[in-house]
């Protein structure tokens, strides 16, 4: 019997073993997506707790409690630091088999070297203990070092002025941290009182009068140059679905007039105008030689009473089963009719998606650009052990895994960099087994420099890092 989380955890035979400790082990990170707030980086903060650390913000242990049928005041209410944490450590012992169980205890040993079980017997002092470290050393940027960050991108709405970032450059040493260019707001024409909200906020920011359609893009535009110029390399969007969308100027021009003064629009017009603003943010990401993301079929704020008590992004977002194959094909081919087709990476949140996804993606592809064309790594709910093997799975059989630009943390937790080593650990299994069970030759250094190159130079190369 293997013992728990030992240093062979998830690396079931000898060649796992070799591969992982002998090249995925020692890499550096470069996370292209995350949600670390800059401020935290920049000004190096120190968590007080690790309630603040840990279980703030942290969707999935507050769905894990609410399942337990957790007060929401230990959740996002008023209860204080420990309440939370204990109530945590209550929650633990209850989660086996839920990946939670898996990350919670792998971030206690690294980077706190706490290999006990947490439970309510072992929360105080493992509570104490935590919360002593990371007030001695482990600062955001201390974490960073730790977790051996080379490069860090976060997601920044188009109106930031990027202020930390600017700030982070002149400190000299640590992770480099660059922003991505987030335009999720800016597109949302079906929610007219936070739209018109977000284009009087555009106008303020750039000093300009937006009337028409064309105003609209030409303010986003100068964000989108502005954010050039301070390091940006990558554009990020959430969306349900792309949709084959038919439209003329003219038609764009009336519906955002019918938006700017509050006329209720019909779903094909919201669509129309989604579809235009995503293509012509496409045609500026491949002139500037950016890489563009989509994370696509999220079905979010499924709890309108919850919503309405607690906000956005509580915890209430669960997998869609959208129709999304016509829809990416007919956007990633019109840019392509263009030339004005970047380097893209999808994530479908729906696994059903995995093959078909990769096998859009290798429509794509371009001379002299290796894996110009990405399917992402399993995102959200799919970023554990069984959802890791099987996007790598699919794209091993419906693309090449070798070209893959790996892993990223998608958190906003700064102990979530545990996530590369966990992601690292099921790459190194899936091609030991192989070579286990004589699928795949016995050459450590050629699938040892596949590994090395999956985990930490297809992405630094991909990104021009």
């Amino acid at each position: 019997m293997k013992s728990f989380l030992d240093e062979d955890f998830l690396l079931h035979s000898e060649t796992a073993r070799a591969l992982y400790h002998d090249y995925a082990a020692r890499l550096p990170v470069v996370d292209f997506h995350t949600h670390l707030p800059p401020q935290e980086i920049a000004e190096n903060r120190r968590f007080s707790s690790m309630t603040e650390i840990w279980l703030q913000g942290d969707h999935y242990k507050w769905r894990a409690l609410r399942a337990l049928g957790v007060d929401e005041r230990y959740i996002t209410g008023d209860a204080t630091d420990w309440e939370k944490f204990e109530q945590w450590a209550k929650a633990v012992p209850w989660v086996v088999r839920n990946p939670l169980y898996h990350w919670t205890h792998l971030e206690l040993q690294k980077p706190f070297v706490e290999k006990r079980l947490l439970s309510p017997q072992t929360a105080r002092s493992i509570y104490d203990g935590c919360n002593a470290l990371l007030q001695e050393k482990y600062s955001t940027q201390g974490l960073l070092e730790y977790y051996n960050v080379e490069t860090v991108c976060t997601t920044d709405d188009p109106c930031d002025d990027l202020a930390y970032h600017i700030a982070r450059r002149k400190t000299p040493g640590g992770a480099r941290m660059l922003p991505t260019f987030r335009p999720d707001r800016a597109l949302e024409i079906d929610r007219p009182n936070e739209f018109i909200a977000y284009v009087e906020r555009l106008e303020s920011v750039e000093n300009v009068r937006i009337q028409h359609y064309e105003d609209f893009l030409s303010a986003l535009l100068k964000r989108h140059d502005f954010f050039h110029t301070q390091g940006c390399r990558v554009a990020d969007h959430g969306l349900q679905q792309f949709y084959q969308e038919e439209f003329s100027p003219t038609e764009l021009r009336a519906v955002f007039a019918k938006a700017r003064n509050r006329a209720p629009l019909t779903p094909e017009e919201t669509r129309q105008f989604k579809m235009d603003a995503l293509h012509q943010i496409a045609r500026w990401n491949q002139a500037k030689g950016w890489v563009q993301q989509y994370h696509l079929g999220a079905l979010r704020n499924n709890n309108t009473r919850q919503l309405n008590r607690l906000g956005r992004d509580s915890g209430y977002d669960s997998i869609g089963d959208f129709p999304q194959v016509a829809g990416l094909a007919h956007f990633l081919d019109r840019l392509e009719k263009e030339g004005a087709l970047a380097k893209t990476i999808v994530y479908p949140i729906n696994p059903s998606d995995f093959e078909a996804f990769a096998t859009m993606m290798g429509n794509f592809h371009e001379t002299g650009v290796p894996g110009k064309m990405q399917l992402g790594a399993a995102w959200w709910f799919l970023d554990q052990k069984d959802g890791i093997q099987k996007q790598l799975d699919a794209l091993s059989n419906m693309g090449l895994l070798s070209q893959f630009v790996g892993m990223v943390a998608d958190s906003r937790s700064f102990l979530s960099f545990s996530r590369h080593e966990y992601f690292r650990r099921v790459l190194c299994n899936v091609f030991g087994a192989d070579v286990e069970r004589g699928e795949l030759p016995n050459d450590l250094p050629h699938l040892g420099n596949i590994v090395e190159n999956i985990c930490y130079h297809n992405p630094r190369r991909y990104f021009g890092f």
